[in-house]
């Protein structure tokens, strides 16, 4: 069903962004991650995740009826793998990098989406509607806010709202002084979809510059008339982002679906 995909940025050297297809669903894997400090948690993530979650998921498909396991908890178990591994090395060198994680997997008929931070991802179905892939981890959410609390943390107001007044969201990568406090946490929110009942046309994953740009909806209807374009639209709709004043660092990714099992990456 996955067709093809196009990735485009503006970054100041913060994001890294992954992408591998193949045959068999293991493969079939979409990220983006966003750093916004330093590129260390973004590159280390882009380095380590891929392999770890690819070996896990083939090894999974092999004995897949048998298995306790689902994609869903591979996801989780490594995404959380990994911040541990991350955290022991940033604690040593007092790196105080962290990272978003969104991540796409396409397996079978369905679309399993884990998200940590506050990139987002958005699908076109098949009547054009914008169908939200992911949820934004931002301190003042009710759910995140009453944790943070419970935790022994605050969130104040400094441009936008932040976690011990420093970090724009309450759950990420790294960033291992705000983790050390527990009132930043790495637990990904994993949502699986159905393709036959959505019928995607594509779909959007993309760090937070885009978003705040544009709305779900303005995205799709963006992309939407310029899939011809080289990018599928993707160029054109980082480089509008930044013409509207957007200031952040900027990955768009566009994920084009059809009716068929091969693809071809540009």
């Amino acid at each position: 069903m996955l067709q093809s995909l196009c990735c485009y940025c503006i970054t100041k050297l913060m994001d890294a962004y992954f992408g591998l297809s193949g045959k068999d669903p293991a493969a079939q894997l979409k990220w983006i991650v966003t750093d916004w400090k330093i590129k260390s948690a973004a590159e280390y993530v882009k380095s380590r995740l891929p392999e770890v979650l690819k070996q896990h998921l083939q090894d999974y498909e092999k004995d897949k009826e048998n298995s306790v396991l689902s994609y869903q908890t591979i996801l989780e178990q490594q995404i959380l793998s990994i911040d541990r591994e991350m955290l022991e090395k940033l604690t040593v060198s007092y790196d105080e990098a962290g990272t978003t994680c969104l991540i796409a997997l396409l397996s079978d008929k369905e679309l399993t989406v884990a998200n940590v931070g506050d990139s987002r991802g958005v699908l076109c179905d098949k009547d054009g509607n914008a169908i939200p892939l992911s949820h934004d981890h931002k301190p003042y959410q009710l759910k995140e806010r009453k944790r943070i609390k419970r935790a022994g943390g605050f969130i104040s107001f400094n441009g936008s709202w932040r976690v011990q007044g420093i970090l724009a969201m309450s759950r990420s990568l790294g960033d291992y002084p705000l983790k050390n406090l527990n009132v930043v946490i790495p637990d990904p929110d994993i949502l699986t979809f159905d393709l036959d009942k959505l019928q995607p046309e594509f779909m959007i994953l993309a760090s937070d510059g885009l978003w705040d740009a544009f709305s779900n909806e303005e995205a799709v209807r963006f992309i939407k008339e310029r899939l011809d374009e080289p990018h599928f639209g993707a160029k054109s709709i980082v480089l509008q982002s930044f013409y509207r004043g957007c200031p952040d660092n900027i990955t768009v990714m566009v994920v084009k679906f059809r009716n068929s099992s091969k693809t071809e990456e540009q």
